[in-house]
């Protein structure tokens, strides 16, 4: 039995520093790239590299291409002690995004591409292999397969954690079918009506019983257990590149919980990883060890 188990994707980046931010019609519509390189993530790959870096056991399920980029994919994440066994090869190029970082403020914008023939269907699923875990942590990017196995595992008893990056008509399914969503800060308006996020997650209270967390970026994050709401501002560190942030909240935050920590104490735990991961380039690259993490969190 695996500690965890994840289902979703994964990217192989064109990461792109500039100057700044280009701009059409300016001095900036041209650009010297500041520095390039290629890096892996992807929302459930490098939550589950976090995850591995944390001391847990780790399995991947997931569609890769058999590309030379699939292979630098699959590779980084056996590097990391993630295990591939249930992951599935596809005929064809392996999802990417190119990513233009501003070099003065670490953000960044992302265009991507994921081909249709990466699609991973509900009916790839093995109920035995997706419930052989602790917990399953699941994405939005293939919505119909993360239901279904967010279903199988909740069917099981196992916990099941989420990275909810959009809201569209499937989303409430989602959200229903896992007992711990954890939002980026843009869906929770549009899922809720709210624009206030205590409002918003107390309103999701109504018909979700379990834990309930936002990301906020450089605001940190909240987090909602029971009627208690907790907030933890972000980790302050310089930022090199906010790429994979979330993802990597999202794998401290699976540690803490299976650990038993408290829920103030899971919050900043993982706001902790991923101030850290803020301040390396890269996504996977980025990712900090369970000792640099408790270090800083004071834990």
């Amino acid at each position: 039995m695996f500690d965890v188990i994840g289902v979703g994707a994964n990217s192989v980046d064109y990461v792109y520093v500039l100057p700044q931010f280009p701009s059409p019609d300016s001095a900036s519509a041209k650009l010297r790239i500041a520095h390039y390189t290629t890096s892996c993530g992807g929302q459930t790959a490098t939550t589950l590299c976090t995850c591995a870096a944390m001391g847990l056991s780790t399995s991947y399920i997931g569609s890769t291409g058999n590309d030379d980029a699939g292979q630098l994919m699959r590779d980084a994440l056996a590097d990391r002690g993630v295990d591939i066994s249930q992951s599935v090869e596809s005929d064809g190029a392996n999802a990417f995004a190119v990513i233009l970082l501003d070099e003065r403020q670490g953000e960044r914008v992302v265009l991507w591409e994921r081909p249709r023939g990466l699609d991973l269907a509900p009916g790839d699923l093995d109920p035995d292999v997706v419930c052989d875990t602790r917990l399953l942590h699941v994405d939005d990017v293939d919505i119909d397969t993360a239901i279904r196995a967010a279903s199988m595992a909740r069917a099981a008893g196992i916990p099941v954690t989420s990275d909810i990056e959009q809201a569209d008509e499937r989303t409430g399914e989602l959200v229903a079918a896992v007992t711990i969503p954890i939002f980026a800060e843009h869906v929770l308006e549009p899922l809720t009506g709210e624009q206030d996020f205590e409002r918003a997650l107390r309103k999701l209270r109504q018909r979700h019983s379990g834990m309930l967390c936002v990301t906020l970026g450089s605001r940190g994050a909240l987090l909602l257990d029971g009627d208690e709401l907790y907030r933890q501002p972000a980790f302050s560190m310089s930022i090199t590149d906010t790429t994979g942030a979330g993802d990597v909240f999202r794998g401290a935050f699976i540690a803490a919980l299976l650990r038993g920590d408290a829920p103030g104490d899971i919050l900043r735990f993982a706001n902790v990883a991923a101030g850290i991961s803020c301040s390396r380039l890269g996504a996977i690259a980025s990712v900090p060890t369970l000792a640099e993490t408790e270090a800083l969190a004071g834990l």
